[in-house]
């Protein structure tokens, strides 16, 4: 534990639905949930006002509808969040060379490493600092906890939200946690927590008082030890720049099961290409490839293959996911199928003589197959209809610009039409609305405009850095 205050833990507020109420008027103020529309979609992000009737993350989508019916339901835009994160963490680098991202709204600072704090006083202007920067820059708020270890932090940017901070004292955690419910500790989750409810641990107290010998008895030596040094506030966790990356993956749920073999495997196909091109962006190649297919019962089952070298070649992934999805009994139908690829190692030059022969063998088995006419002939995917068009073009929440009336975003598509609300981040009243055939050709999908005027960095806006005895 530290002795001062010097670890910070940012939480962007509702960040996703936020993001979407500053760059939309008309949903100011109002409920606004955020995640997959389908019937077996779950919310990613709902809105402080969709959360009064219950809404929260993980939820599913029809649940959130039956309890939020008003609210308006939107598709997320990760590219847009990512580039509004890039700005939050350009801001977090400022501040230390220590920056640890937790996703794409959160992370840790270590202040003491970037010497801009060695008490509660410097902690506390760091952080209202910190904040100011984020809502000049991006427009969105954040809420800020400060403490001398990353549990406190953490804890205390949660009490902050939203629109908050609060710094626990060092040499108070141990009258902070007491009273606490014992998930509030890192590694307790529900299975960890019901196992210590049955035991009549359900407070931090109650974790102290059992003492380190029955946590042990109760989870076992790492476990238990673990435990029992948390709820004592002893936390000595650094923060760390980097977090090695262990697996890429992708993944999709189904509105309806997929019974239909050549259509499965056209996903899997669809799914390693997707997988592949994450890869690369991260700069790694990897030697496992992992097929994931969640059955109509629920049931998952996961199959993988370790390739001879590591790859980012999406032929090879793409072959070995075909190759163990051959494994998987798929009759009763599909409901999710995700493929990944993880033994991650840094982007370097493949191992040609590995995938050469990777692919010759996957070559010549597929020109056995043939020989014996065992491989039926692949049938072109029909069409789309101008329905699914319409369904995946114009999805609800993304941004469109008219020729003539400017930009706007979707409120809505269907039986042929999409309606748009024209109307731009910087708008103090609700745009007008409109409805367009979906393949108007005045109408067409645009990027996302800035939540700032001016520019997209508010580099400008911030505040110069000042060190202590500077």
């Amino acid at each position: 534990m530290r002795a001062a205050p010097t670890i910070l833990h940012l939480d962007m507020d509702a960040f996703f639905a936020a993001a979407e109420q500053a760059s939309k008027p008309s949903l100011r103020g109002k409920p606004v949930v955020v995640g997959g529309l389908g019937p077996r979609g779950v919310v990613a992000t709902a809105s402080y006002e969709a959360r009064r009737f219950g809404v929260h993350s993980a939820m599913p989508m029809g649940q959130a509808r039956r309890l939020a019916p008003h609210a308006a339901y939107l598709v997320p835009r990760f590219a847009f969040y990512r580039a509004i994160s890039g700005q939050v963490m350009e801001l977090l680098g400022r501040l230390s060379p220590l920056v640890e991202p937790l996703s794409l709204d959160e992370a840790f600072v270590d202040l003491e490493a970037g010497g801009l704090a060695d008490d509660s006083a410097s902690a506390r202007a760091v952080g209202e600092r910190l904040r100011a920067e984020i809502l000049a820059t991006t427009g969105l708020t954040g809420s800020v906890g400060l403490a001398g270890s990353k549990m406190l932090a953490k804890i205390a940017s949660e009490e902050a939200k939203p629109d908050g901070l609060v710094l626990f004292e060092p040499g108070t955690e141990r009258a902070l946690l007491a009273p606490r419910s014992v998930r509030i500790i890192p590694g307790v989750g529900p299975a960890t927590g019901d196992h210590l409810r049955r035991a009549g641990i359900t407070t931090v107290a109650d974790v102290v008082e059992a003492g380190e010998d029955e946590l042990v008895r109760i989870l076992g030596r790492s476990h238990g030890a673990g435990l029992y040094r948390m709820a004592l506030g002893h936390d000595d966790r650094p923060v760390v720049a980097e977090r090695d990356a262990k697996s890429v993956s992708v993944e999709d749920t189904f509105d309806v099961d997929l019974h239909d073999r050549l259509r499965i495997r056209l996903e899997v196909e669809r799914l390693a290409e997707r997988c592949v091109a994450r890869l690369r962006g991260s700069g790694h190649s990897g030697r496992t490839i992992v097929l994931k297919v969640r059955r109509y019962d629920f049931s998952t089952l996961t199959r993988s293959e370790t390739l001879r070298g590591p790859t980012d070649d999406p032929l090879v992934v793409r072959e070995a996911a075909e190759r163990l999805l051959e494994l998987v009994d798929t009759t009763g139908g599909v409901r999710l199928l995700g493929v990944g690829v993880s033994g991650l190692a840094d982007y370097t030059q493949e191992d040609l003589f590995a995938q050469a022969e990777a692919s010759e063998d996957a070559a010549g088995d597929r020109a056995a197959e043939s020989v014996e006419g065992a491989a039926p002939p692949e049938v072109p995917a029909a069409p789309p209809t101008a329905t699914e068009t319409a369904v995946r073009r114009w999805a609800p929440g993304h941004d469109v610009r008219h020729v003539v009336l400017g930009a706007g975003w979707v409120q809505g598509s269907g039986l042929g039409r999409v309606t748009v609300r024209f109307e731009e981040p910087g708008g103090t009243a609700p745009g007008r609305v409109r409805t367009f055939p979906v393949d108007d050709p005045d109408l067409e999908p645009a990027d996302p405009l800035p939540l700032v005027p001016g520019g997209v960095t508010g580099a400008e806006r911030a505040a110069p850095v000042v060190r202590p005895g500077e």
